[in-house]
């Protein structure tokens, strides 16, 4: 924080002042310098916007960072990459598991152990449970940006359905690893441990609870008639602007490109299941709208639940659950990957997320970790899309982003 604070004293006068891009003195006749945050309840987290307004029409947004440092970076520098996943955890929090396996398929192909899991039925198993908890997480993740987008523009209902259904995967993702957000369970070269027993028959009972739900949410507010006239032909992402600005996930694929690292990267077992990738088609609006964005979500959401119905069918059959299987098989005792430089992405419930890692050849610490951050990305363009949009519209456009704070600031 103080870092962000400038202080300044005159005799008998000592306050801080926030730091800004624009000079009140400067700004043309009729403009207006207004902050909204960090402490705003719809900036979903802790992210300042320096906004210029001509009465109620946006002219500039300036986002301000650096409220919400994970120091994510220079953690995973100074200990060994098995160590460095519960600080992954703590990037996108919400979609922690997504995380953590993306980080653990980078260490595995970095080091040539992702062909003999994929080989072994030992390792097979493990990674459909991995990606059996990573959607899992991913419908929870939508559900708080879908739920928290509803009351950002007055729907109060569907924020308290979608956190009841999401506490359902709470629960069962904290019955497998012992934590409801920041989970540590899956390592380098396998899982913390493996499916509880009856996790399975569980887990498609919430299925077959959820389905009706996801209608549910489908009708009263998708398709309600007030949430689109408030998303409609707002905060439109043209695709050209979205590919320039790097932005991925439900925020690009809402602007009409059909582009997820799941099909494109082909990477764990995900071409082994049967799943689309839903895009925007401007069909309540203008294409790239908020609408199209938040739709995208809820529309993940079902193939979420078919990729998952498709991992419980082989967990129960082909590779079901037997007395040889050990989840920690592929787990290297010594992680010593060659000298070089090597990136990974996935995937994660907001977008591409990768890692940057440089070796030494001789530690098990990475001399140089980076993290691409879907959510930076997404953030980026958000003066773009909001310059001529009302004042009041622009919370609907930051929600309908989905930031993860933490992801931000690294």
């Amino acid at each position: 924080m103080t870092s962000t604070i400038q202080y300044e004293y005159s005799p008998g006068h000592f306050h801080a002042s926030e730091p800004t891009v624009y000079d009140p003195a400067q700004l043309a006749e009729g403009e207006m310098l207004l902050n909204m945050g960090p402490q705003h309840p719809s900036t979903h987290g802790v992210l300042r916007l320096e906004i210029i307004t001509d009465g109620e029409i946006i002219t500039d947004v300036v986002p301000h960072l650096g409220y919400l440092h994970r120091c994510f970076e220079a953690h995973t520098q100074q200990v060994p990459f098995n160590q460095g996943i519960p600080f992954v955890d703590r990037l996108d929090y919400l979609a922690a598991m997504n995380g953590e396996h993306i980080w653990a398929m980078a260490v595995e192909k970095m080091l040539g152990i992702d062909a003999d899991m994929k080989n072994s039925p030992g390792g097979r198993r493990t990674e459909y449970i991995r990606v059996l908890v990573a959607e899992l997480n991913r419908i929870a993740s939508h559900f708080v940006a879908v739920g928290t987008y509803g009351i950002d523009i007055g729907a109060f209902t569907p924020f308290l359905w979608v956190m009841r259904d999401r506490e359902h995967i709470q629960r069962m993702l904290e019955w497998v690893s012992g934590a409801r957000m920041l989970y540590n369970y899956i390592w380098i070269g396998g899982v913390f441990y493996d499916l509880p027993v009856g996790f399975e028959e569980r887990c498609r009972e919430f299925i077959t609870y959820l389905k009706p739900k996801l209608t549910e949410l489908q009708e009263v507010l998708i398709s309600n008639e007030i949430f689109i006239k408030r998303t409609a032909n707002v905060g439109v992402l043209p695709l050209p602007v979205a590919i320039d600005f790097g932005c991925t996930g439900p925020v690009l694929r809402g602007s009409g490109l059909r582009y997820d690292l799941r099909r494109v990267d082909a990477y764990s077992v995900y071409p082994e299941l049967d799943f689309d990738i839903p895009i925007g088609t401007g069909e309540m609006g203008t294409l790239g709208d908020c609408w199209d964005r938040t739709n995208v979500r809820v529309q993940e959401c079902w193939q979420s639940v078919s990729i998952i119905e498709q991992c419980l069918a082989r967990l129960t059959t082909d590779l079901a659950r037997t007395r040889d299987y050990d989840p920690h098989e592929f787990v290297p005792k010594k992680i010593r990957p060659k000298a070089g430089d090597f990136y990974f992405r996935g995937e994660s419930a907001k977008g591409e997320l990768g890692f940057f890692f440089r070796t030494d050849g001789r530690s098990d610490i990475p001399v140089r970790c980076h993290a691409r951050s879907c959510s930076f990305h997404n953030l980026s363009v958000i003066a773009d899309i909001s310059k001529g949009a009302m004042l009041a519209d622009l919370v609907a456009i930051i929600g309908s982003l989905d930031l993860v704070m933490g992801e931000v600031d690294r």
